[in-house]
Parts: C-alpha cells; sequence; structure tokens
C-alpha cells in the first residue's frame, strides 16, 4: 500500500470463465466470470464511489478463485470498498478472513491499520462508548508492536495517544460520577488503573488531585499526602495542582 487508506494496482492473471459443477445431485452449469472482468468492474464501481458493490465483486473474486494469486488482494480491496461504505462490521470480517488465511502476506501492516480504523471510527463519545475505543486501542498497538517500521506505524501511534486520552476521559467521567455519590472507594479503584496504565495521558493531573481528596474523604491522610505530593512533584504549574489543599 502506498497512501493511507489508499490502494494499488494489481496484475491479475486471466483464470477458466466457465466451470461445470454439480449441485443437489444434478448437473447445472454455473457460470463463473473471468476474474479480470470482476475486477474491472468492482474498480469501476470504486471510480463511481459505489463502494458497497465494487466490496461484493471482490468478495465474488475470493469466493469463485480463493486458489488463485488474486484471493488475498481481492479481500484487501473487499476490505478497503467495505470501510469506504462504512461496513465496518464487514470489514473486519473480510480482514479476518484474510488474516486467517494469509498472514504472511507483504500488506498486512495495511491490513492491521484498516482493522484499528474500522474500530476507530465507531467510537462515540465518552458517555456512550460500546467498547469500541479498547479495540481500536488494541488494533493499533498490535500494528506497531508487530511492524513497528511500517510506513502505518507513526499514523496508528497518533491514534494510540488519542485513544488512551478518550479512555482516560471515560474512566475520569465515571469517577466523577462517583465521588459525587460519594463512593469513594469504587473512584479510588477507578483512578488508580488510570494513573498505572494511563499515566501519559491529559487525566493524570485531575487523577491525582482527585485520588488526594477521595483518600481524606475516607480519613487515609498519608495516602492523600502521597498522592498530593506526586501532583506537585510532576506537575508544578498544573491547574490542577493548584487546586491542592
Amino acid at each position: 500500500m502506498q497512501a493511507m487508506l489508499f490502494v494499488k494496482p494489481f496484475i491479475i492473471i486471466l483464470l477458466l470463465a466457465v466451470t461445470l459443477m454439480s449441485c443437489g445431485g444434478t448437473n447445472e452449469v454455473i457460470v463463473v466470470r473471468p476474474i479480470d472482468d470482476l475486477w474491472d468492474e468492482a474498480y469501476k464501481n470504486i471510480e463511481r464511489e459505489r463502494y458497497a458493490d465494487a466490496a461484493e465483486l471482490f468478495l465474488d473474486i475470493d469466493n469463485s478463485y480463493p486458489a488463485s494469486s488474486a484471493a488475498p488482494d481481492a479481500l484487501i480491496m473487499a476490505a478497503y470498498s467495505q470501510y469506504k461504505a462504512r461496513d465496518f462490521a464487514g470489514t473486519i470480517m473480510s480482514i479476518d478472513k484474510f488474516m486467517r488465511f494469509h498472514p504472511g502476506h507483504p500488506d498486512v501492516p495495511y491490513v492491521l491499520y484498516l482493522r484499528g480504523m474500522s474500530f476507530y471510527r465507531q467510537v462515540s463519545d465518552v458517555r456512550r462508548d460500546p467498547g469500541m475505543s479498547g479495540l481500536a486501542l488494541q488494533a493499533f498497538m498490535q500494528l506497531i508492536q508487530r511492524f513497528p517500521d511500517s510506513e502505518y506505524a507513526k499514523n496508528a501511534q497518533n491514534k494510540v495517544t488519542i485513544l488512551k486520552n478518550y479512555i482516560a476521559g471515560k474512566i475520569m467521567y465515571s469517577v466523577r460520577r462517583e465521588l459525587a455519590r460519594h463512593n469513594f472507594p469504587t473512584a479510588i479503584t477507578n483512578l488508580q488503573n488510570l494513573v498505572v496504565s494511563f499515566p501519559e495521558t491529559q487525566m493524570m493531573p485531575e487523577a491525582l488531585l482527585r485520588l488526594t481528596e477521595a483518600y481524606r474523604a475516607i480519613g487515609l491522610s498519608d495516602q492523600a499526602d502521597g498522592y498530593g505530593e506526586m501532583l506537585r512533584m510532576n506537575f508544578p504549574d498544573n491547574e490542577w495542582t493548584g487546586q491542592l489543599k
């Protein structure tokens, strides 16, 4: 893949156009279109932005010619077309099939990136996130760990930073609700998870302040003072540090 979420041309070999198959105990002539016909029509649909139609044709290539050299490329193109059609569930299914049958393909980094983007595009706000943020983070981390030098790794790392801040914000949203209800043990547990798992996020200073407040509220002054000192040392000029009492 030469560009982000873009496609490259493929060299396709013309295969047998008509196949005789036995179906239900009777001989039935099933016409299987040549690969180049399917491919050309699929690309024309992409040019016309008829991505769902393009995806169907690319999947036809994979299903009709699974042993051909065109099959893995057809699955990639099917996933790309489904992504453009906002059929993210279909994109992920095509990618999962690709990874099962073609794990050593040179375009695996692109496929992993596309998988991450399929989850990423489904992330909503912090109040209604259905878990896609975690799946997107996992997919991008897999790409970075397996292919740190790929052309997609840098963009994936940017998405990881965004997602970590997003997930930390989601945790903090829940913490604020628990603190308002004086449910301090649950708030402390969630805050400690945030501090350990997402220390580099923008939520870290507020998390340390809230831990200080929560521990004071339950009478554990030593723990409160420890988190307060951590906040002062690491974020001396932060607005949350200025709220320490």
